[in-house]
């Protein structure tokens, strides 16, 4: 079973994971995962921003499949389910990172733009020299399907939860504050997303650590 861990704590925790970086020579990787809406995202620009130049946050949402290939092959109405996204892609990234070499070239991972909720590609610089990798996203601990690999590529993976209602609301708000209308953005929340949390939450005991977040977005 994962151990517990308060928000609070987790600076320091994975300064901790940091710190093995640099006494080792190699590099780290540091995944969140959680349901949508835990605030995971929020965790982790909290850790790279603290930790600032020595790590580097690559979310997995950068490898969310455009719209119009969503479009193209039927599964616009799912977005945000475990095949929308090119999970051998994400794995296959993670894999890149982990193995740099500090003499290697910059890796340029992808980002997902909220505002235009679309994935944008050579969006993040990776240096080779940066000691540790956060990635977060929904989906680092499945077992099954291409993002099975993922947990392989993580030295250590946390979990994020939060009360399910107060995720709820945040998940509503956020889809209200990025445009869509609120019954549509209920709609959304109690739908789709939810059936992927309801994945997300079946993956919790594979989690080294349990982060519980009451303020996280």
């Amino acid at each position: 079973m994962p151990t517990e861990l308060s928000a609070d704590r987790a600076v320091d925790t994975a300064r901790t994971l940091l710190d093995e970086a640099l006494r080792s020579g190699s590099r780290r990787m540091l995944g969140i995962a959680g349901a949508p809406g835990a605030g995971k995202s929020t965790l982790a620009e909290r850790l790279a921003e603290q930790l600032g130049t020595q790590a580097v946050l690559v979310p997995m949402d950068g490898f969310h499949l455009a719209d119009v290939a969503l479009a193209r092959l039927g599964r616009l109405a799912r977005k945000g389910a475990p095949d929308t996204f090119d999970a051998g892609g994400y794995a296959a990234l993670l894999q890149r990172l982990r193995t740099a070499r500090p003499q290697d070239a910059p890796v340029w991972a992808p980002m997902f733009e909220r505002e235009l909720e679309q994935p944008l590609a050579g969006a993040i610089e990776v240096r080779a020299e940066v000691p540790l990798v956060i990635t977060e996203g929904n989906y680092l601990l499945l077992e099954d399907g291409p993002f099975a690999q993922v947990r392989t590529m993580l030295d250590a993976c946390w979990f994020v939860e939060v009360p399910e209602e107060l995720r709820r609301e945040r998940l509503i708000a956020r889809h209200e504050r990025f445009g869509k209308p609120p019954r549509a953005a209920r709609d959304w929340a109690l739908g789709p997303d939810e059936d992927n949390a309801r994945l997300v939450a079946a993956t919790r005991d594979r989690a080294d650590v349990v982060v519980g977040v009451s303020s996280a977005r």
